[in-house]
């Protein structure tokens, strides 16, 4: 009894704060289960209620009712508007969705300061509501029990609505199957306006109602939208009710598991939320990678097997032939009366080009240019992973965090030798994939940018609270200068930085080149085009996966490693999540398949958030949000694919961009 009277208040607590996490997440599960729209703006919705319910509030019963009206509408509004965006993205798939919206986040954060200010507003609620109630001998906050009572009411509401109603079974059928919705008479661009209002409806009314237990001011929207997605995850797209309860189980771990286990609290929310997420993908989910339907019969199979292994032996056969004609001496001169040389030409002007930079520009560009470098590594690292493995990932800066804080603490200990902290880097960052990988590879799609992004989320947690080794919040800064060679000076011109980092760069990406065009590169290939052939015809295809993930692991550690040597300082916000979406961008401006697209999408987003942000301060977020919006629409298939579309090779020699398939029916979609 002792202990409940103690924990009591924060008990509470964490059911309000839990019911206000399932008004939002409700909206994000609607969007997402039923409209099939993966929305990281959502949490900018719930700031717009959030801001418009604070600055109407007055104190009134009035203010209060004008705030819900106005802050509901406005959000009502912006996802209507949502709507239109993503209905040209519809045949893309989930990923470009997630970039769009990610953009529309940072347009919309960025104008919401412009006009409310970076403070946080303050909150007047009616008087009635702004004093004290008695709580079995404790005095508990008015509002709070009032919005507990609010939310139970809205959960038995909206699955009335749901199950019980006509517009119910039409969200219902739009989900399940949108060609029957049609034939009845219903339009479903309608149907898909109305869900996309009405999730960003419950988020505004969240915002209004909830701005004062979480107020409006900057990083609301980030925090609200990374527990939102922990609720859906765990609750599920198809019951509100499981919402529900998985919504109060994350407010309590966020209030009474910090009194009662603060030292574990940091990480339950996301290993619960990669938990289920593996589990699902496991054995809840039908396999990705096993055929369905008439072709997934056992001797249609076995005759399949049969035909691959005759094919494979021929092969064989045949290839000591091939082999010795290729090593005659004129395949030399093959290559150049064909297109090889053309290939190469350009890469050699943009090396050369890259090298005269120094010459050309000023020591902050010089810089910026280094920092280019290890996003660029980064976003190769994510190309393998998207482009080649068909592996979606938003958490690839947990491996980029691995190398740089192991370059950062070598340094500290002494080890300055550049070479010696790029391989214990890469080496640190490949373990620590070959860890992870495990609970990656077996998912796919959605599932995999969910789970990737817990992944990311927990190294994150470890970042701020392992504060002995990566300096928590404050980050680490004043360990020794890198050594280029043995017996040299640690470098501090940002020149030298740069030369340096732009020799491990060309050497990191020459061996990725040589390795994706190899026979190794084309069975990866094939793994994401043909995953159920290359099973059938018994290739270890979850083994080429787990491999292809530790060598993107490895890359992106060689990455993290440059940018400390670059920056000469880390802190967490240079692994955090936005630097994930910045490689995935990274890779949709360049092109999924080619990696120099990919550092050259890297150069354009340091340039838009850096250079070009220092001409009009304060408005990075917006000049970068416009960037993710234009890439997304204006380059389907990326900078590769402007050229293959003439008939023209890529730079690196990376063949067209394979289209996206169609995302399965949003309501079949379980993240």
């Amino acid at each position: 009894m002792e202990l409940l009277d103690a924990h009591l208040v924060p008990a509470v607590d964490g059911v309000a704060y839990g019911l206000l996490l399932f008004v939002v997440a409700a909206g994000l599960s609607l969007a997402f289960g039923t409209a099939g729209v993966l929305n990281l703006s959502h949490g900018m919705l719930y700031a717009i209620g959030a801001y418009t319910g604070a600055e109407l509030s007055d104190g009134t019963w009035g203010g209060l009712v004008i705030g819900l009206a106005a802050g509901t509408a406005a959000a009502a509004l912006a996802g209507a508007g949502l709507s239109a965006a993503t209905v040209p993205l519809a045949r893309r798939g989930h990923l470009a969705q997630a970039l769009l919206t990610f953009g529309i986040a940072l347009v919309g954060g960025d104008l919401l300061i412009q006009f409310f200010g970076a403070d946080e507003l303050p909150v007047r609620v009616p008087g009635a509501l702004d004093s004290s109630v008695h709580l079995l001998g404790h005095r508990y906050p008015a509002y709070r029990l009032c919005f507990i009572a609010m939310a139970v009411v809205l959960a038995a509401f909206g699955t009335w609505v749901l199950t019980r109603t006509r517009v119910g079974a039409a969200v219902r059928a739009s989900a399940d199957d949108p060609q029957m919705l049609a034939a009845t008479g219903h339009n479903p661009r309608a149907v898909h306006t109305g869900v996309l209002a009405a999730a960003g409806a419950l988020a505004g009314a969240a915002g209004v109602l909830g701005a004062p237990i979480i107020g409006p001011g900057p990083g609301t929207s980030e925090n609200v939208l990374m527990l939102s997605l922990v609720v859906v995850v765990l609750g599920g797209l198809r019951s509100l009710w499981a919402t529900l309860f998985a919504a109060v189980a994350v407010g309590e771990v966020q209030t009474l598991g910090v009194s009662l286990l603060p030292d574990l609290a940091p990480y339950l929310l996301f290993a619960a939320m990669a938990a289920v997420l593996v589990f699902r993908s496991r054995f809840a989910e039908p396999a990705a990678h096993e055929e369905q339907g008439p072709s997934s019969d056992p001797l249609a199979r076995l005759r399949r097997l049969l035909a691959a292994r005759l094919q494979n032996r021929s092969r064989t056969v045949a290839a000591p032939a091939r082999e010795t004609a290729d090593a005659a001496p004129g395949r030399f001169g093959a290559w150049l009366r064909g297109n090889g040389w053309r290939q190469a030409v350009p890469l050699l002007v943009l090396l050369a080009l890259l090298f005269a930079l120094p010459g050309m520009l000023d020591p902050y560009s010089i810089s910026l240019a280094g920092s280019a470098l290890a996003l660029g590594l980064l976003a190769v690292s994510v190309t393998v992973l998207t482009g080649y493995a068909g592996l979606p990932t938003l958490g690839q800066t947990a491996p980029f965090a691995v190398g740089a804080y192991a370059t950062a603490n070598l340094a500290d200990a002494g080890w300055t030798m550049g070479p010696v902290q790029i391989v214990l880097s890469a080496l640190a960052a490949a373990v620590f994939s070959a860890l992870t990988g495990p609970a990656v590879i077996r998912a796919r799609g959605t599932t995999v940018l969910m789970i990737t992004l817990a992944v990311g989320e927990l190294t994150s947690a470890v970042i701020n609270q392992v504060k002995s080794v990566t300096g928590g919040a404050d980050g680490l800064v004043g360990f020794p200068a890198t050594q280029a060679l043995w017996g040299g000076e640690g470098m501090t011109e940002e020149s030298e930085l740069y030369v340096y980092a732009l020799v491990v760069a060309v050497v990191a990406v020459a061996l990725t080149l040589l390795v994706l065009r190899s026979p190794a590169g084309k069975l990866l290939t094939g793994t994401r085009g043909a995953e159920a052939r290359m099973r059938a015809s018994g290739h270890p295809v979850g083994r080429y996966l787990l491999v292809a993930h530790i060598c993107a692991g490895a890359l992106a550690g060689v990455g993290g490693s440059l940018m400390v040597t670059v920056q000469q300082y880390l802190s967490p916000a240079d692994v955090g999540f936005e630097i994930a979406a910045f490689a995935l961008l990274a890779v949709v401006i360049g092109g999924a398949t080619s990696v120099i697209g990919g550092l050259l999408g890297a150069g354009l987003i340091v340039f838009t958030r850096d250079w070009v942000a220092s001409s009009w301060p304060g408005h990075g977020p917006l000049l970068l949000g416009m960037l993710f919006i234009a890439a997304v629409y204006l380059l389907p298939r990326g900078l590769a694919g402007l050229r293959t579309a003439i008939g023209r090779p890529a730079p690196d020699g990376t063949p067209p961009a394979v289209a996206t398939p169609a995302p399965s029916p949003a309501g079949k979609v379980s993240p």
